[in-house]
């Protein structure tokens, strides 16, 4: 039995998270944890028998053919958060307010921060997005020189829902990919070929002028109907000085296309 974490705050976004913990567990067999990090008045008191109702409440309305336990953390939710999912479990599902959310920081705009801090694959969404099969994802080809981690999380994910998996990658004007890039790209598509995950190699000219690539890689996502992405947390030795707003960028998309994220 597999276990994912899913933390949450006392806004309807634990709903939504709850609601993704709960379909990948169903098609996986796992069990969910519903974890939340309570600052010094959710402790004790009305507001923490508030807290705890409303928390029980949401994990039995949740629990829709997946077993759900509440799990409740004292302290810093960063800490906190990372510490639990050290434990043992195989993926934490989290939500995001966006850069301009409630509890900036718990799920709003430090949601990188959070994902880089976690050591396992963290699927994100936002609050409108719905808890559906991943039928297609893009994954942008990455400059990172170890990509095993979110290898590993995408076969994982496209095993479950039959996942088409698009790699994508901008082709500027007059400049060559690095050789970095073209042996991971080499790497993705023969990794997806022996683990029997189909594949779309998608080679695609530069069209949104920009200093990165998260904008074309979100339209290019839209229109093909794609229902998430996946990228590496950290940032790359290559492109570390555009990285950060990149991946936030994708996090917080205005599709609100779900995001895989891994180490």
């Amino acid at each position: 039995m597999r276990d994912l974490l899913c933390p949450v705050d006392m806004s309807e976004l634990g709903g939504t998270a709850l609601a993704h913990a709960v379909r990948l567990a169903k098609a996986s067999a796992s069990s969910v944890t519903l974890l939340h990090v309570r600052d010094k008045h959710e402790r004790s008191g009305p507001v923490g028998d508030q807290v705890r109702a409303e928390l029980e409440g949401l994990a039995l309305r949740g629990a829709s053919g997946a077993p759900v336990r509440v799990l409740y953390r004292d302290g810093n939710f960063l800490k906190e958060i990372a510490a639990e999912a050290a434990t043992g479990h195989a993926l934490m599902v989290a939500g995001t307010h966006g850069p301009r959310g409630l509890r900036q920081n718990l799920f709003g705009a430090d949601i990188l921060k959070l994902v880089r801090h976690v050591p396992l694959p963290a699927w994100i969404m936002q609050q409108q997005s719905p808890a559906q099969r991943v039928e297609r994802l893009v994954m942008p080809v990455s400059g990172h020189a170890e990509i095993g981690g979110l290898l590993d999380a995408v076969t994982w994910l496209a095993k479950l829902d039959g996942t088409e998996v698009h790699i994508y990658q901008v082709m500027r004007p007059n400049e060559q990919p690095s050789e970095q890039l073209l042996r991971n790209k080499l790497r993705m598509l023969h990794h997806f070929e022996n683990a029997g995950v189909r594949t779309v190699e998608v080679n695609e000219p530069l069209q949104v002028f920009s200093v990165g690539f998260a904008e074309q890689t979100i339209r290019y996502a839209h229109r093909v109907n794609a229902h998430g992405f996946a990228i590496i947390a950290d940032a790359s030795d290559e492109y570390r000085y555009i990285a950060d707003a990149e991946k936030e960028r994708l996090l917080v998309n205005e599709h609100a296309i779900p995001v895989l994220c891994a180490h």
